[in-house]
């Protein structure tokens, strides 16, 4: 499950990174509200790649998917960015259990 995990958070660094050169550019926010909030989200997808397998993250990680839906208020396009992320979210949890689940098992019937 790590693995697909922190893969989808490297993605949403970039694009949150991106986002919010658009949000700079097309709003009325200040530079420094854009950057705070988007800097907050990047370190937040770094450091939660590393600590995704321990207990909790993952419920952090979804806090993360609607905090990038949310987003789509200031760039309208994070709407959809933010679903499909999210989408990714659910999909690298659920079948990256079912890959740990598989793995654990063939690990448990190897000969000693």
């Amino acid at each position: 499950m790590r693995t697909l995990c922190a893969s989808t958070l490297i993605g949403e660094f970039f694009v949150i990174g991106f986002a919010g050169l658009v949000a700079q550019r097309m709003s009325d926010l200040s530079a420094g509200l854009v950057w705070s909030v988007s800097g907050t989200a990047m370190v937040l997808c770094l450091a939660l790649a590393g600590v995704v397998s321990r207990p909790g993250m993952v419920a952090v990680g979804w806090a993360l998917q609607m905090g990038l839906i949310a987003a789509g208020v200031v760039v309208p396009m994070m709407f959809f960015l933010g679903a499909c992320f999210a989408g990714l979210w659910w999909a690298s949890v659920h079948y990256g259990r079912r890959i740990d689940e598989a793995r654990a098992r063939h690990a448990t019937s190897l000969p000693a």
